[in-house]
């Protein structure tokens, strides 16, 4: 049985690899520190919890023997990026580089800088200058220059879906059951999002050819790139296939990055958000023609952007509030 090892299954994406690595029949060993909240929440067959930090690799290397394929899913909060994003990759090297297996990364856009283009493929100059963008073009540079390791990047646009914790569940449908909707952007420019459970899909695709690949790539997982009008439309579908539309009809609002970009000056969060903010203006998409070819036609996931919605918003707690609706829950 192929074996993965998934550092950080406690987050989103960890979680989201966990499981679609188990459906795929691997061995599954779902790594995250101990914790008092005790066991994973993916209980899943063929998933083993391995309560180790990520520090200590000895460790790891022995509760991980004979993985070929290890996901680095640590992500630490936004805020303290600076300070734990390199350590802990470098962490997530040693592991993969003992155990002799392939590391998978997921990645973004951020290192394209501030003027990205419209459309990004592989060969797009790596242009950071944001704090944040240097800092994951610095964690793509740390793995291309390691010879003694494999190593995959698998970029992607905003993640959205299984769970809370994306612009989805904190801005854009927070107030959906109240008939309120809201964009972080202007609403004519395309903006790439990705869903969590169709980007783990492609993880498990890219490493079930671990194999093939050379020594070091990256890949772009094209997602769903709409603009804000396309992806506003796609939500308010989902949202009455749930028996959710409003009777008066939906209003949208924005966001107020002024008053985000002055609470800055004292909120560190907010700061953050402020220097990417160019994101939701500069309009971008990835192209996914290499990471289609590498794995073969017919098996990345070609979920519509309403269903991806539909499905992010019953994870969310939506549940169908009329009989059709709770019949296609069912499906």
């Amino acid at each position: 049985m192929k074996t993965v090892l998934v550092l950080g299954a406690r987050g989103r994406f960890g979680d989201a690899a966990v499981r679609a690595f188990a459906r795929a029949g691997w061995r599954v060993l779902a790594q995250a520190r101990p914790s008092p909240r005790g066991a994973l929440p993916a209980a899943l067959p063929g998933v083993t919890p391995v309560l180790l930090p990520l520090s200590d690799t000895a460790a790891l290397v022995r509760a991980a023997a004979g993985a070929t394929v290890v996901v680095h899913a640590v992500n630490p909060v936004y805020t303290d990026w600076a300070a734990q994003a390199l350590p802990a990759l470098r962490q997530g090297m040693a592991v993969a580089r003992e155990l002799g297996a392939r590391l998978m990364l997921p990645g973004n856009v951020y290192a394209y800088g501030t003027r990205l283009p419209a459309r990004l493929d592989e060969a797009t100059p790596i242009a950071p200058d944001t704090p944040h963008g240097r800092i994951r073009a610095e964690m793509e540079a740390l793995l291309e220059a390691d010879t003694t390791l494999r190593s995959t990047v698998i970029r992607a646009g905003d993640f959205f879906g299984h769970g809370q914790g994306s612009w989805l569940d904190l801005l854009v449908a927070k107030d959906l059951d109240r008939g309120r909707l809201a964009y972080p952007g202007p609403r004519d420019r395309v903006h790439a999002w990705a869903y969590l459970p169709d980007l783990a899909q492609a993880f498990v695709a890219v490493a079930e050819r671990s194999d093939a690949g050379p020594s070091f790539e990256t890949l772009h997982f094209a997602g769903h790139a709409a603009t804000g009008d396309e992806f506003i439309a796609a939500l308010q579908q989902a949202a009455a296939s749930l028996g959710l539309a409003p009777a008066k009809g939906w209003r949208v609002g924005g966001f107020p990055w002024p008053l985000i970009r002055a609470a800055g000056l004292v909120w560190p969060m907010g700061r953050a958000l402020a220097r990417m903010s160019y994101l939701w203006r500069q309009p971008h998409a990835l192209d996914g023609t290499r990471l289609a070819a590498r794995v073969g036609p017919g098996v990345l996931p070609e979920r519509p952007l309403a269903d991806a919605l539909r499905q992010a918003l019953v994870d969310l707690g939506h549940r169908p509030h009329t009989a059709a609706g709770a019949a296609m829950a069912l499906r």
